[in-house]
């Protein structure tokens, strides 16, 4: 009834496996990839025909994860999975952008690739299991796929690069100082295709190093999914390219000097207007059969990806004036808004971003409920790209997969400066505002994050800057490397190759390419020359910001104190009711946390001292050797009780009362009576022993020991 195939290989510390044949059958094909007890499925399917009219590759990526692969229930009342979760949101990306350059040109066919979590150990992200799943499926598909690609994570930790790092090794790297990286690399045999990473300050050399180690890595993947696809994949589909190389002539006779004329503005809304003017002319100067055919957008796009990559290599000129190297002019102001905790804008060019800070306490953390657990986040970083941003009307919706990208590509590249949360308490959440864009918003997002933070008196280890790499490389070879990119650099060029970092080191890198993979050469020129650029952008915004801003008086102030965990109970009280009782007296907000760790936040500091003091009232031991003041609460034949220490009464025996006989306590005091005294210890009942006889009753002072005797 089936008709399965199986392969299996040893990789790294575990071995994966990849089955088709059994489930599924229906669709073009499908995969079952298994790494450790990780197993994911990979279903393709792709229309066998071309919707009439379609200008672009409809491509989908599907990435789920079911909680039933890690034995769990979701939460919520519907107790279903609901819409996709920023984790399967960022995967399904991560897996469209390596596959995407290799389909065949001119194929607009539309194919969907589905990706479902059936199983999860644990120890392995199913991330990379879908991502070769998807290669595997996608090879025997007989889709116009020049695959299959392969893909790893590695971790770099104590000097030495590890292949797939586990989770608990990559979940929390802030708190894991041997592991300084979590780079996922996907390639072909020949060439890297996609590169994503969180770095620790890595160099260049490094990050180059754990590049080639991966593309190292993965080739036996390669191997294992071309030996089955000989196995088991299905016939090629026929496909043949529209031949438009007659429409092109006609388009590139009747438009190419208006349209290297319009590429000649170096303002963008005046380049935009005289390209599209100069598509119009085009369109008037071809015949009707011309201007209807379907392949006219296409032909248009060459020919301006012709004019516009053509020049850059042949002359080292681009369309703004500058030369390869030159960062477009920087502009960094913080402070700029009166009410936030934090504030900075931060115009490169024509790309321009408006970035807050705002501060919070435990109670904002995130709470993130994942297939492996649930954790709390207390950094959050939130891009906007709003359509004013590009000069367009557009519909204002939820976050899409771009703006969850672009976000987590900044969160990735600041995180790593960030304080230890022992050291600054706060809940911090970074919201960038594009309000201008020609290139590069997210690198944006990074430089004002930095900013805005260090306004907000976030003590940063270092600020943070980034920088976009664009490439033109010729069918002859030549190439030109690109240092902080315009938007039509990008969509007319073959990569996108975002560098963030310190001064000191890297700390998130992203390359997409269009092509088919770049050389190890041309990465090296593009780390080095980012680095050039990143330098240049983080000598800028010293000019807006030398060190960390006063806090702002709107931000809560956060203290920090710490109990004896066997103490919790008592400051929370039975249902809740002494903490309650301590909030609503002080106005503070409280956080209190297993090991005994208390955060009391407010900006009023008189409520954190009010919280602080009854908190240590209930939780606090007494110190033998202290003076205290203390109330005369009962006053008996044999001595004196005293509350001395929050609820804490202790007994002054009559011998301790004073240096003369006393004949009976009430002759020295009375009960509400203000007395000092000096913890001498406890019994072995635990009982607790005090003594005024040692204590100057007027100046609190202990008194010299041959004054007592």
């Amino acid at each position: 009834m089936f008709n399965e195939v199986k392969k299996s290989i040893k990789w790294g510390e575990e071995t994966l496996t990849l089955e088709t044949g059994k489930v599924a059958r229906q669709a073009d094909s499908t995969v079952i990839a298994t790494y450790g007890e990780t197993s994911v499925l990979a279903a393709v399917c792709f229309a066998k025909s071309e919707k009439e009219g379609q200008g672009f590759f409809p491509l989908t990526v599907n990435y789920q994860e079911k909680y039933y692969a890690a034995g769990k229930i979701p939460g919520g009342f519907f107790k279903r999975e609901a819409r996709p979760t920023e984790k399967e949101t960022l995967t399904a990306r991560l897996i469209d952008r390596p596959i995407r350059p290799l389909f065949v040109d001119g194929f607009k066919h539309e194919v969907q690739v589905t990706l479902t979590v059936l199983s999860h150990d644990l120890t392995n992200d199913p991330d990379m299991v879908a991502m070769i799943a998807a290669s595997a499926a996608l090879t025997l598909s007989g889709a116009p796929f020049m695959g299959p690609i392969g893909n790893c994570r590695v971790g770099f930790e104590e000097g030495q690069y590890v292949l797939n790092p586990t989770v608990d090794d990559m979940h929390d790297l802030k708190n894991n100082p041997d592991q300084r990286l979590d780079l996922v690399v996907a390639g072909t045999k020949d060439a890297v295709m996609m590169v994503e990473s969180e770095a620790y300050e890595l160099t260049e050399e490094e990050m180059l190093g754990a590049i080639n180690f991966a593309h190292e890595q993965i080739q036996p993947v390669i191997d294992m999914i071309i030996d089955m696809a000989e196995d088991a994949a299905n016939e090629p589909f026929d496909y043949q390219p529209a031949d438009y190389s007659d429409l092109y002539t006609a388009v590139k006779k009747a438009g190419e000097k208006g349209m290297r004329a319009a590429y000649g503005n170096t303002d963008k809304q005046e380049r935009t207007a005289a390209v599209s003017a100069a598509r119009e002319a085009i369109v008037e100067g071809l015949s009707e059969d011309q201007a209807a055919d379907t392949n006219l957008g296409t032909c248009l796009k060459k020919l301006e990806s012709e004019v516009v990559r053509g020049d850059i290599v042949k002359t080292g000129k681009r369309i703004d004036g500058r030369d390869l190297s030159t960062v477009r002019p920087i502009v960094s102001e913080t402070g700029i808004l009166p009410r936030t905790h934090g504030s900075a804008l931060f115009t490169r060019g024509e790309t321009q971003g408006l970035v807050v800070t705002t501060l919070g306490t435990g109670d904002d953390e995130q709470m993130i409920d994942a297939l492996n657990g649930t954790y709390r986040s207390n950094f959050l970083l939130h891009y906007n790209f709003p359509p004013y941003s590009v000069g367009e009307c557009g519909r204002m919706m939820g976050p899409g997969r771009r703006e969850i990208g672009h976000g987590k590509l900044a969160w990735r590249a600041l995180q790593a400066v960030l304080p230890a949360a022992t050291d600054f308490p706060y809940t911090v959440r970074v919201v960038s505002e594009i309000t201008e864009s020609n290139g590069s918003s997210s690198m944006a997002s990074v430089c004002g994050g930095s900013l805005s933070m260090m306004d907000a008196g976030v003590p940063l280890k270092a600020p943070v800057a980034g920088v976009a790499m664009g490439l033109i490389l010729q069918d002859s070879g030549e190439y030109a490397v690109l240092t902080d990119i315009l938007g039509d650099e990008d969509h007319l060029g073959d990569m996108d190759f975002k560098v963030a970092g310190t001064e000191n080191g890297i700390t998130s890198l992203q390359m997409d390419i269009k092509v088919t993979g770049i050389t190890t050469e041309i990465m090296e020129k593009a780390m080095a020359q980012a680095k050039d650029g990143r330098i240049h952008i983080l000598n800028e915004m010293a000019n807006a910001l030398t060190e960390a801003g006063s806090f702002s008086e709107h931000a809560p102030r956060i203290e920090t104190i710490n109990i004896n965990p066997e103490k919790i109970r008592e400051v929370i009280g039975s249902g809740g009711k002494v903490i309650r009782e301590i909030v609503e007296t002080s106005g503070a907000k409280i956080d209190i946390n297993d090991d005994g760790v208390i955060k009391i936040a407010s900006s009023n500091g008189e409520q954190i001292e009010t919280a602080r003091k009854m908190i240590m009232d209930i939780a606090a031991e007494p110190e033998v050797g202290t003076i205290y003041t203390g109330k005369v609460v009962k006053v008996m034949d044999f001595g004196a009780f005293v509350n001395f220490f929050g609820k804490r009464d202790g007994l002054v025996h009559v011998s301790q009362m004073a240096n003369e006989r006393v004949n009976h306590p009430n002759d020295l005091v009375k009960e509400g009576q203000d007395v000092k005294v000096k913890l001498m210890g406890f019994d072995d009942r635990g009982k607790v022993r005090l003594s005024m006889k040692v204590v100057d009753q007027d100046t609190g002072e202990e008194i010299a020991a041959e004054k007592k005797d």
